[in-house]
């Protein structure tokens, strides 16, 4: 139903008249009350209070005092229906201001008819009938509830854990909203012991988190909520884990950065298979990353994808100046501008469409806003695609990372921080070439230009485009089955969040030619991760899905590095125990850069002869023979 601004402003004009006049009734009660204890207490007899038209006066103005403070302290502005401690307090502290003035009133001009006593013990009975006229319909309503339980036969049982305050939030929220017509809050669970057994509410909690799969299966829950936002990515992962045993749909309140201090429904997302990969949380040196991007420009190519959208979430964070978002493909860099305004009001963010390849578009762009940062994290990278188009691996990822370097160069950008893959280590596909001689060309101009110039090299990130565990979510979603190219391949993982973090970390260091290398963690088995989705996803492997080795992909190795042979003996380690650092390369910049040239012309004139160019730049690049025949 779509309620317009005048018939919604009609509405709550008349909730706050009908409060008013409940307030009134309240205060007049109360007051009555006041009276009636007055006369109990000289007279041991129950008289009728008023003695006059004077003191219903004195009982109209303490009635004024009383709405004018519960207008002041926001009474008419709450929802109550989803109120907590805070409205309490309001009343409380509006109630007790009320009482304390009446009583300066009454002894400047009702003291003959009206004692102290009667006052305060009038403005405690408010208080009572006040709170009673905000929180009996919950209360009746909780009441029913428990008394009806057995009514709830058509709804979904939902789970919440964590009995604390955002248990309790997401509760109201379910039960206030469109979600209480089909849903009902069966539990809570919580691992505080003391807590076992409690009414939070109306709700009991029924046991901990290693209790969850008996009790889905005792009530029939359908659905599991975490709500602790505050809670390790380690114990996370393990929650997780359980609960998605469980075949239950699980939602979790996520982290409070970047969100309201009560997050709302929408804010509550699904579960994925990075909550049950556990990695260590990340500790920024956060002054260090403001001192270059607070009150900055900040520009970032391929603004619009997995990576650098994340980038661009948090800069967001570290409040820049302005944020330009550059990229080639409008719908996703579009969709990420609308989630920032929604998020970031303040922010001055802008779209700039184009493409790397286009060195006049960049330079147009660059001297519009004069960026102090750019980070570049537009490229070509699907491995098996790039084997098959060489010329343009070379465009995009070469010639448009030199685009990128000139222009800025040119602009006086003063950091340029570009990303990188462990594809370049050693590589074996044309993609991971390409990204090395970016990496080599990042250094180049690091020894030339007065700007600093670094890469940040990391591997796969769980979730962005292109990658496996999209693909292992579709084939699931198919029925299966999972393709998996090698039993005992193995690959780098960090989330999304954790990437763009360090990228920004090791932006901060700002040594210019350096190589920043992200602590990956271990390597993670495919096959053993192709089992851990299919499970998360509520299915056995080998019994409900199938899993069918494939074989290597063209250009797949089975495992890949983070160093080059040359650069493990001097890897030296940073003050943020997540990064290393490379030194730059010693290579002959003359030939180098000739070399350079001829692969550029090359790749745009699309002649056959791209990959052997990229081996006399990237001598260790070595394809086995069939993917050589395939380039």
């Amino acid at each position: 139903m779509i309620i317009s601004k005048k018939g919604l402003s009609l509405r709550m004009l008349s909730r706050t008249i009908m409060l008013l006049i409940v307030d009134a009734i309240c205060v007049f009660a109360a007051f009555i009350v006041g009276a009636w204890s007055q006369t109990a207490a000289t007279k041991d007899i129950f008289d009728f209070p008023f003695n006059g038209k004077f003191q219903l006066e004195a009982i109209m103005v303490f009635a004024g005092v009383y709405l004018l403070l519960f207008i002041i302290f926001k009474l008419y502005k709450s929802l109550w229906k989803i109120s907590g401690i805070n409205e309490g307090i309001n009343i409380i502290a509006a109630v007790g201001l009320g009482t304390a003035i009446c009583i300066g009133i009454n002894l400047i001009f009702y003291a003959d008819i009206q004692s102290e006593f009667s006052i305060g013990f009038s403005g405690i009975t408010l208080l009572v009938f006040v709170f009673i006229s905000r929180f009996g319909f919950r209360i009746m309503r909780r009441v029913i509830t428990k008394l009806t339980s057995n009514k709830f036969s058509d709804k979904r049982p939902i789970m919440i854990i964590g009995a604390g305050f955002f248990g309790a939030y997401v509760r109201s929220q379910i039960e206030s909203g469109e979600e209480g017509k089909t849903s009902y809050i069966a539990m809570y669970v919580d691992d505080d012991p003391t807590k076992q057994g409690m009414s939070i509410g109306g709700i009991t909690v029924k046991g901990t988190t290693e209790d969850i799969p008996l009790l889905v299966e005792k009530y029939k829950i359908k659905e599991i909520i975490l709500a602790i936002p505050s809670i390790s990515e380690k114990r996370k992962s393990e929650i997780v884990s359980i609960c998605s045993s469980t075949k239950c749909r699980v939602r979790l309140v996520p982290k409070l950065q970047g969100l309201n201090e009560k997050p709302t429904m929408q804010d509550i997302r699904e579960t994925n298979i990075g909550d049950i990969l556990f990695r260590e949380e990340v500790n920024l040196d956060k002054e260090l990353i403001e001192e270059y991007i607070t009150h900055k420009i900040v520009m970032i190519t391929g603004g619009g994808g997995s990576i650098g959208s994340e980038i661009a979430r948090q800069v967001a964070l570290f409040y820049p100046s302005k944020l330009i978002l550059f990229d080639i493909y409008e719908n996703t860099t579009y969709e990420l501008y609308c989630e920032l305004k929604r998020r970031h009001p303040w922010l001055d963010v802008v779209i700039r469409i184009g493409s790397v390849r286009d060195k006049a578009r960049l330079d147009m762009v660059i001297e519009e806003f004069m960026p102090n940062l750019v980070v570049h994290t537009a490229a070509h990278k699907h491995v098996p695609l790039m084997e098959d188009s060489p010329s343009e691996a070379v465009k995009n990822n070469v010639w448009g990372t030199l685009n990128v370097l000139k222009s800025a160069e040119a602009h006086g950008v003063e950091r340029f921080v570009q990303l990188s893959t462990d594809k370049a280590v050693n590589p074996s596909n044309v993609m991971g070439a390409t990204k090395r001689i970016t990496e080599l060309t990042v250094q180049e101009f690091a020894r030339s230009s007065k700007m600093k110039c670094m890469t940040v090299r990391f591997g796969n990130v769980l979730g962005s485009h292109g990658s496996v565990i999209p693909l292992f979510e579709k084939q699931i979603k198919a029925g299966g089955p999972v393709l998996v190219t090698h039993p005992d391949i193995t690959r780098y993982f960090m989330t999304i969040p954790e990437a763009a973090q360090l990228v920004l970390q090791a932006g901060a260091m700002g040594e210019s030619g350096a190589i920043y290398v992200l602590d990956m963690g271990q390597p993670v088995r495919i096959l053993d991760l192709a089992e851990k989705m299919i499970r998360f996803y509520g299915y056995e492997p080998y019994v409900d899905m199938a899993i069918e080795i494939i074989g290597l992909r063209p250009g797949e190795k089975m495992y890949e590095e983070l160093l080059m042979d040359d650069e493990a003996d001097e890897m030296v380690s940073t003050e943020h125990g997540r990064i290393f650092k490379a030194h730059p390369a010693r290579i002959n910049n003359q030939l180098f850069m000739t070399q350079m040239d001829e692969l550029i012309k090359a790749a745009r004139g699309n002649e056959p002869n791209v990959v052997d160019r990229i081996h006399l730049m990237v001598p260790n690049f070595k394809q086995n023979d069939e993917q050589t025949a395939s380039a």
